[in-house]
């Protein structure tokens, strides 16, 4: 099955409610007027697109009015399409262009981090690249045990220490490791952190440090996982997350099984923060590389 396929099936519950309600809006007015787009602003702001981004698409919404002429709401479906589409496509590049490229994975305990990490060595290593894994969450019990299943099943090595080791230390050996057997990515899984854990923020803040000492010139990107089903709970945890962290990019896991799709919108509008992976599914390969076009296609077709 190919991405669109996985990503329209994976879709199902946010089409569904988002875009059925949607419609109700369009079929229940018969002119485009204030009333109208009101009434369409709180629908995006109940789809979980959020408020401001709601607010946002209205605007532009007018603008295109305007501009068009349309005076039918029907139309106003393919304008809602072209605005959604611009918001989410302007996508900054996914930097993986050095050998290693580091990835630092990030998020709290629950949203499916150390599945993303097997799921994302699955999807590197079936492009033939040679990956590594780095445990260094090692204050949660059974984390480094998780993630030598995952990476077994992915085929892929691990670097790790004992339950409750240095973390730091864990990145300098992959980084080290990652050198001497020549990976294309060193994959990095970090504790699950919460903005009020001080000592956890100042944790991972010495893993950026040892980084740029050791792997200088190196791509580094640092991806937060969020769980799709939390809805706006998300944006607002990827909110304290970047005050901690240079976040590059967001994983969201589990949109297959949540009508709260409309996340997406509001993480690129509100946070500037592009969309890397969806997870569409429990299978080793429904972790897939996020593609903006076709995210908006299964939504609105």
């Amino acid at each position: 099955m190919g991405f669109f396929s996985k990503i329209k099936e994976g879709l199902q519950k946010t089409k569904e409610s988002m875009m059925s309600k949607v419609d109700a809006v369009l079929n229940s007015f018969t002119k485009i007027d204030e009333d109208f787009l009101e009434e369409l602003e709180e629908t995006l702001i109940m789809s979980d697109v959020g408020v401001s981004t709601a607010s946002d698409i209205c605007e532009k919404l007018r603008a295109k009015i305007k501009e068009t002429g349309a005076t039918d709401p029907q139309e106003v479906k393919g304008l809602l399409k072209e605005i959604i589409s611009d918001m989410l496509t302007e996508e900054e590049p996914f930097h993986m262009d050095t050998q290693p490229s580091i990835i630092f994975v990030i998020g709290v305990n629950g949203a499916g981090k150390t599945t993303t990490i097997g799921k994302m060595a699955a999807n590197f290593k079936s492009q033939g690249k040679k990956v590594l894994v780095a445990a260094a969450d090692t204050f949660r019990a059974a984390a480094i045990d998780q993630l030598e299943v995952w990476t077994q099943r992915s085929g892929v090595d691990l670097v790790k220490h004992q339950e409750g080791a240095d973390p730091a230390a864990v990145v300098f050996d992959s980084i080290e490791a990652a050198k001497a057997r020549h990976a294309d990515v060193l994959l990095i899984d970090t504790a699950g952190r919460l903005h009020n854990k001080k000592n956890l923020m100042d944790e991972l803040h010495k893993m950026f440090r040892i980084v740029s000492q050791k792997a200088e010139g190196c791509d580094v990107e640092v991806l937060l996982v969020l769980d799709a089903t939390t809805g706006q709970n998300a944006v607002s945890q990827a909110e304290l997350f970047k005050e901690a962290a240079d976040i590059t990019g967001i994983v969201l896991t589990k949109l297959d099984g949540t009508a709260k799709g409309g996340i997406v919108i509001a993480i690129k509008n509100h946070l500037g923060l592009p969309v890397r992976f969806v997870g569409v599914g429990e299978k080793i390969d429904d972790l897939q590389p996020f593609v903006p076009q076709d995210f908006v296609e299964a939504l609105f077709e």
